[in-house]
């Protein structure tokens, strides 16, 4: 991309030519919703909410433990924010179906296993307005997704003790996204390696070290962690332990950061690489829950 294309941040009309652009390459309600559908017997299954784009074709549900019990902690399990991200959907829903049951005698659990069913439609990082979600968890947030999402965990009225937000890092994170948000912002962005395994990235002003090494020790048992570059870092930061990484959840408005959980962590699968397969990064994501609810309940 020339750097004099880089100039002028996009406006309305540069944002609806890329919207026009994107198109459907796979169907929510068939890969998704019927999913969702299958866990009533089992789970409290509620519509949340729709996108305004389509509210017939873009519903987005919570799934909720019944007999929800205020004595026990509350698990939250978010998948999808980037709809683009299809592990972090059908590892949150794996969970959900497989393996769930063998915590409720400790915990409740919400998913919202697809945030952005657009996104998971047109495999995409970006709303249909070119607003990145996990950049927008705040009061008031001009991505529906959140807005939604938010508003329907308020309503839950119970405090989230440990969030897992399930993403991936692909190589389009470099091809395809980076290249748009530098038009799309008009400046120039770094280029940072993807890293070729799993990672974590926890939150800077609660870093729960030991929490974040159980994560990785059990997904370590399913696939490969990702080592750091050359210059020792992960995606541009530096990785402070093996396969983690650390953000200002908040300073960023990442959906890691919007609950004040006492546990949280956003994990990282990389589905490009030639070690793993869909499966394989589904089981990832399963581990990375598996791993933490462990650590967490052998604490309380």
């Amino acid at each position: 991309m020339k750097k004099e294309n880089l100039r002028t941040p996009w406006g309305p009309a540069e944002k609806e030519s890329w919207f026009k652009e994107q198109t459907i390459k796979r169907s929510y309600n068939d890969e998704v919703v019927t999913k969702i559908m299958k866990l009533k017997e089992t789970y409290d299954v509620s519509q949340y909410g729709a996108l305004s784009l389509n509210t017939q074709k873009y519903p987005v549900f919570l799934i909720k433990s019944k007999n929800f019990d205020p004595a026990k902690k509350t698990v939250l399990i978010t998948g999808g924010v980037h709809g683009y991200e299809t592990s972090g959907v059908h590892g949150a829903l794996l969970f959900m179906e497989k393996y769930a049951a063998g915590y409720t005698d400790t915990f409740n659990f919400i998913c919202t296993p697809c945030v952005s069913p657009w996104g998971y439609e047109t495999i995409n990082r970006w709303n249909n307005l070119a607003i990145d979600p996990n950049r927008s968890f705040y009061a008031n947030s001009p991505a529906e997704e959140c807005s939604l999402f938010l508003k329907a965990i308020a309503d839950q009225k119970t405090p989230i003790f440990v969030h897992f937000d399930l993403h991936e890092t692909t190589d389009t994170d470099n091809s395809v996204f980076r290249p748009a948000l530098a038009a799309r912002d008009g400046k120039e962005e770094k280029f940072s390696e993807i890293p070729d395994g799993f990672y974590v990235v926890g939150d800077t002003s609660n870093p729960q070290k030991g929490f974040q090494k159980a994560v990785i020790d059990e997904v370590r048992k399913v696939t490969h962690i990702a080592p750091a570059d050359e210059e020792g870092n992960l995606i541009g930061v530096k990785m402070e332990d093996d396969g983690v990484v650390y953000y200002d959840m908040k300073k960023l408005f990442l959906c890691g950061g919007f609950s004040d959980a006492e546990y949280s962590t956003t994990t990282e699968v990389y589905p490009d690489s030639p070690k793993v397969t869909a499966e394989n990064c589904n089981l990832a994501q399963v581990a990375a829950v598996r791993g933490g609810l462990n650590y967490v309940k052998s604490r309380i």
